[in-house]
Order: structure tokens, then sequence, then C-alpha cells
């Protein structure tokens, strides 16, 4: 394939082409093609937009993988196929640096990918081994993640707390922080209503599994009964959301969920682990009360009472709750949409990202000479 130009060329690759990565990724390619020829070889997911080609740029080219599935890394015969395929597309790309997205693109790309003629990047999006909590499953996947790190790789994290987690399993990282498009934002939050609440209300959105750990959550709703607590979303463990003031709303439409994120006093995330969660950012942009977790991407986000509230147990978010009841500290959101404006937003994560691809470029280009 022909390079457009004089820029160098930037191959994207994405198994888990969903949710946030989705929007990720897309945004990414997005902001890169005015520098970069960019090319995105994907694979769809039952949670791909199914418009998903409306959000990208019509200059960035579309690759689909159809070896990918739910089976890769487990499945040899088919992992082979993959490995073929992302070759092939090296070959015909002929790309300056490849970025592999999310654990699975992460794994078959650096089997896949020796960087020889280029630079491969990955980036976990959230490590699976943490997100998913103590099990077998969580073992291998850390046990893989050490022997790839092993490979001719860059690790480039979405914050300073992941990073620290990724120098223990590779030998070269670096991190940018995820940020949100402010003007997009803006747009989908003018005209909205804030939903009405008669109580002080606590709300969170995400699917109910182990990572966003729904028990702790309902813990938290007992503890404060005055309150009124919101589960947009559901999942496999739902059923732990019991607690009387505990209402799962279900997926709700981005229009809606925003109205009911409008009209809510505080945020929680109280999860095992994000890489940065963007509904976290949408919030601090909103101007919620956040209380999180003290884990990767939540500690290295907010700043324990200055942009909001980190917690380890279910007793500390429960008195910080009862005490904004009382008296509301305005000063932490205020703290926290500021933050959002200078550091977690696209504008400032798209400077950062062509330094540091322009970088790495110069630097791989000066050792294999």
């Amino acid at each position: 394939m022909k390079r457009t130009g004089n820029k160098k060329k930037l191959l994207m690759v994405c198994e888990a082409f969903g949710g946030g990565v989705f929007t990720y990724v897309s945004q990414l390619c997005n902001d890169m093609v005015d520098d970069f020829d960019v090319y995105l070889a994907y694979s769809l997911r039952p949670q791909t937009p199914k418009n998903y080609k409306d959000f990208l740029d019509k200059r960035v080219h579309l690759i689909q993988i159809k070896s990918f599935g739910e089976k890769s890394l487990t499945n040899i015969p088919n992992d082979i196929k993959i490995i073929k395929e992302l070759r092939k597309i090296e070959k015909d790309v002929k790309p300056d640096i490849i970025h592999l997205h999310s654990s699975i693109a992460g794994g078959m790309g650096r089997l896949a990918y020796k960087g020889k003629n280029n630079t491969v990047v990955y980036t976990p999006h959230g490590y699976a081994h943490i997100l998913m909590g103590p099990s077998k499953k969580s073992t291998m996947y850390k046990w893989m993640e050490k022997i790839l790190g092993k490979t001719n790789s860059m690790t480039l994290t979405c914050c300073e707390s992941e990073d620290e987690v990724a120098k223990k399993l590779c030998k070269r990282t670096a991190y940018i922080e995820t940020g949100v498009n402010l003007a997009d934002l803006s747009a989908s939050l003018d005209g909205i209503e804030p939903v009405h609440n008669d109580k002080f209300t606590v709300f969170t959105l995400g699917r109910a599994c182990v990572q966003k750990q729904p028990q702790l959550f309902n813990r938290i709703a007992e503890l404060v009964p005055e309150a009124r607590f919101i589960w947009i979303g559901d999942g496999e463990l739902e059923k732990e959301l019991t607690a009387p003031n505990i209402e799962v709303t279900g997926w709700k439409p981005r229009k809606e969920a925003l109205a009911m994120a409008k009209g809510a006093d505080a945020f929680i995330l109280c999860s095992l682990g994000e890489a940065i969660a963007m509904s976290l950012i949408e919030n601090m942009y909103i101007k919620k009360l956040i209380l999180v977790s003290n884990t990767i991407g939540n500690k290295s986000v907010i700043e324990d009472s200055v942009n909001g509230y980190v917690c380890e147990t279910p007793e500390e978010y429960a008195a910080k709750i009862n005490a904004a009841m009382k008296a509301f500290p305005k000063e932490l959101p205020e703290r926290a949409y500021q933050d959002v404006l200078e550091i977690y937003n696209t504008e400032a994560m798209k400077k950062k990202y062509i330094e540091f691809y322009n970088r790495i470029i110069q630097e791989d280009n000066a050792v294999k000479r």
C-alpha cells in the first residue's frame, strides 16, 4: 500500500472494538490522520456500533480481521490463523508503527510482529489479570504478560499507576493520559435537563461484573440508607445489588444516562482496576462529587480530598457520602472539572500522541542504523 505523501504509516490493531476501547481507538485514529497515514485492523464484536464507520474519518484505511474470536489465545489452530493474517496485513501496509490495543490484540500481535522493520506498541487498556480479580485465568494472563513483555515491543499505558504495573512486566514503558472529546461531550450535554431527585443521589455506570465490584456498591448503599443509589447498566452479578435503596436501571440511551448523571450528586467507581474510565472523566466534567477505589487508573486521576475521594473500605465511602449530605464539598468537583480542561481531554492527548509516535520512530531508526 502506497504511502500518502511523506507521512509515516501507523497501523492500529484492535480486537476489542466495542465500549470504551472503541471510543478511545476511533478518536485516536481521527486525531492522527492529519499527521500520519492511519490504518485500522479491527474485529467486529456484538458491542461494536452498527454504524461504526460513521465514527471514523474517511481517511482512515479500514481492514477487518475475521479470524479474531472469543477463543483467541486458547485455540492454537485459530491463533496460528490469526498470526498469519496479522503478518499479511503488516506485509501489505508496511507500517512504521504498529499499535496493539487490549489484551487479545496485544497477545496475538506481539507473537506475530517482531519489530524488525517497525516499532510495536501495546496498550492494555487495563490489564486483564487485574480487572478480572484473583483466579486461575488471571494468573495465566499475568504469566503471559510477563513472557510477552520480553518481546521487542513497548507498552504504552493510559496513566501513571498503570505504567507502574507495566514496569514489572516489560522493559520499555511510557504513559499518556486518556482524555474525552470536550466539544462532543459539551454538545451532548446541551439541552439535557437533569433528572430531579428528592434524595441525595449516588450513581455508577457499567456492567455488573467482577471488575466493577457490585457487592461493594451494595454494601455502601446499605450503610447510607438515607441516600438513593443508582446503577446504570446490568450484568451477570446484578443479583448482588439487593439493598432496598438501590435502583438498577439497565442500560440507558446516552441522553437518558446523561440526564441521570446531571441530576445525581455523586459518582462512585469502586472497581478492582481501570485504565482510565471514560465515565470517570465525563463525570468530573459534569462536576459530580467523585468517589473511587484506591487502585490503578482511579488513583492516578483522583487525589484524595483534592478533586474527589479515594476510599479503601465501604465504611470510608459511607462516611464521605454522609459528610457530603451535611455539607457538600463544592471545591472538589470544581477542581476535578479544571483537571479535565487541562489534562484529561483529547486535545491534550492528541499533542502527546503525535510527540510520542514521532519520538519512538526517531529513536528506533537510530538504533536500527
